[in-house]
């Protein structure tokens, strides 16, 4: 069975090898294992968890998914490209990075220079722990072709960049690499262009003296972008479906987005512009089926891009040596809530995004149910790579065997901020036909938001920057349907409380969580209950605290604005619970 095994896998290699050349040599030539733990990170763009796109990665769930543990909750906090990465490479909230956009002024790569964070982020960590940092593919939205070294990305041993205005160009790709000028591969599929570059990288990771931390960033499942449709300095006026690699093409011709309940319901949903979407028409909702398919096709290639990096990992010998993570920035809809495609809100779609991790000690095909979002990432690899954590996260090493990593202390939290500023792009040559102006976009879609999991309570509490609120009770609502804020004057209850008193903690809570900062980031309730009585919603309900809820300040904005300036979001501190001028929890 061994020799069968390793004529099959040398099959497997040299076919691979006629495509993306290496060193067969050091193919047969594993290397040794060394100290500290390898790390391979795959983000895709946009791959959607509840749209079932993982359904259609066998490769990915052969290698990763039954080999590691699933992270059923994950979420991002920001529901963007820009914003999510940074928050994911930095483990600090959009709200701390103020990257609010993927443009300036309120985002994108020159927002990241001007923050500071090209000389404090992930990869610069990493490399002071000792470890050689590898990156291809999309790293942030405008970088461009024109500032690409001004300044130079710093904190990569080897690095090979999408570059604006090309990066969702899927025939039409321009890549960077190291300090060379920048190249075209127009005529070639990004994905294929990545994938080689990612093996040339993972080779140079194994050969190198030092643990290696490889980042494969493919644009799949994005949006394609034509840019011959730019006009110059301005953006495309349409985002299209994406394009699959050829040998992809036909495949899953009978599939169509998942009939649920909130798909193109008859009546509208949610709020501010969202509530004013007009029911899609037959051939609207032929068009978005098509656009799922493609999205499927194109993840065909990165289900190959997997399988590809774990055969190599497999016969180097690093393969139990290294944590492989795969997930993606942001989720995305398709048609719910009469949306076209796109991403942006605080809906299950948007902010739900795949998570699993494979590696030494990680239990294998197993499902975590705990909750974990993005600013979790960076603290999590800290603690696998035994690096001390920093003061200035604002996430939490996400819920491991103590057996993994250094025994990081992973602080249990049932809550994820989600927070948005500014627009919300519309893609798919019909998106635009939801917007009255005919624009790719919608204004005025900030917003903030509490996500909270817990014993008896599935929730979801927004407010809006026009002030209008929601609330969705997940367990009776799964689709978010029906919102409960509507509705708090009448005598209703939720999870069996009063609907007003649910009400009271949940805005309470979002106030310390709208601008909270490291480890009241983590621990929220402390801000409230100094005194540590209080550690989640259920322990918030006791009706000792009903008269402090009541006067906390409320969760408002003066008015909308397209990033992050606290002066326009209202109360910006909670008060901590006290009585007769006492900290009351101390002396209870």
């Amino acid at each position: 069975m061994k020799f069968s095994s390793t004529v099959v896998w040398l099959s497997s290699a040299i076919a691979v090898n006629a495509i993306f050349p290496f060193d067969l040599q050091q193919v047969l030539s594993p290397a040794p294992l060394t100290g500290k733990p390898n790390f391979v990170f795959i983000i895709t763009d946009d791959q959607d968890l509840k749209l079932d796109s993982i359904d259609y990665m066998p490769l990915l769930s052969k290698h990763i998914k039954q080999k590691g543990t699933f992270f059923s909750n994950h979420f991002v906090t920001t529901a963007l490209c820009c914003p999510s990465r940074v928050s994911l490479w930095t483990g600090r909230q959009a709200h701390n990075t103020n990257v609010t956009d993927v443009s300036p002024p309120y985002g994108g790569y020159p927002k990241f220079v001007d923050r500071g964070f090209n000389e404090n982020f992930l990869p610069v960590w990493l490399q002071s722990a000792g470890y050689d940092t590898y990156y291809t593919g999309k790293l942030l939205n405008a970088h461009t072709v024109d500032n690409y070294h001004s300044p130079y990305v710093n904190g990569f041993t080897g690095s090979d960049f999408l570059l604006d205005p090309f990066t969702y160009s899927y025939l039409n790709s321009t890549y960077q690499r190291n300090r060379d000028e920048p190249v075209s591969y127009e005529g070639r599929h990004t994905v294929e262009v990545i994938t080689e570059k990612a093996l040339g990288f993972l080779e140079d990771g194994l050969n190198g003296d030092r643990p290696f931390f490889l980042t494969v960033a493919p644009v799949a499942p994005h949006s394609n972008v034509d840019v011959s449709a730019l006009g110059k300095g301005h953006s495309p006026t349409v985002m299209t479906e994406p394009i699959p690699l050829d040998r992809h093409k036909d495949l899953f011709s009978d599939v169509k987005v998942p009939r649920t309940s909130h798909f193109n319901p008859d009546e509208p949903s949610g709020a501010s512009w969202i509530k004013t979407l007009p029911q899609q028409n037959k051939s609207t909702i032929e068009y978005h089926d098509h656009f799922y398919r493609q999205r499927l096709r194109a993840l065909q290639g990165v289900d190959e891009l997997v399988d590809s990096i774990v055969t190599r990992l497999e016969g180097s010998g690093q393969l139990d040596n290294t944590y492989i993570i795969y997930t993606s920035d942001n989720g995305y809809h398709i048609g719910q809530h009469r949306l076209p495609p796109g991403k942006a809100c605080g809906f299950e779609e948007d902010i739900r995004v795949p998570l699993f991790i494979r590696g030494p000690g990680v239990p294998e095909d197993e499902v975590e149910t705990a909750v974990t979002t993005h600013i979790d990432l960076a603290p999590t690899i800290f603690g696998l790579a035994e690096i001390p954590l920093r003061e200035d996260f604002d996430g939490t090493p996400i819920p491991l065997p103590s057996s993994v990593g250094s025994n990081a202390v992973s602080i249990r939290h049932e809550h994820v901020t989600v927070e948005y500023w500014g627009n919300s792009y519309l893609e798919g040559e019909r998106g635009a036909l939801s917007n009255p102006a005919n624009l790719p976009f919608f204004n005025n879609n900030t917003y903030k938001s509490v996500r909270i999991i817990g014993e008896g309570y599935n929730l979801y509490y927004s407010v809006w920057c026009s002030n209008e609120h929601e609330l969705y009770d997940l367990i009776t609502d799964p689709y978010q349907l029906n919102n409960l804020f509507t509705s708090k004057e009448q005598a209703s209850e939720i999870f069996g409380y009063p609907l007003l008193q649910v009400i009271s903690r949940l805005d309470s809570i979002l106030l310390v969580l709208k601008s909270c900062k490291g480890a009241t980031c983590i621990k929220p309730w402390d801000v409230l209950h100094p005194g540590g009585s209080v550690q989640n919603l259920k322990d918030a309900l006791n009706p000792l605290y009903d008269a402090f809820y009541t006067s906390q300040a409320r969760v408002s904005f003066d008015h909308c604005e397209h990033g992050y300036i606290p002066e326009v979001e209202g109360p910006q501190d909670a008060l901590p619970f006290t009585r007769y001028g006492l900290n009351w929890d101390v002396w209870t």
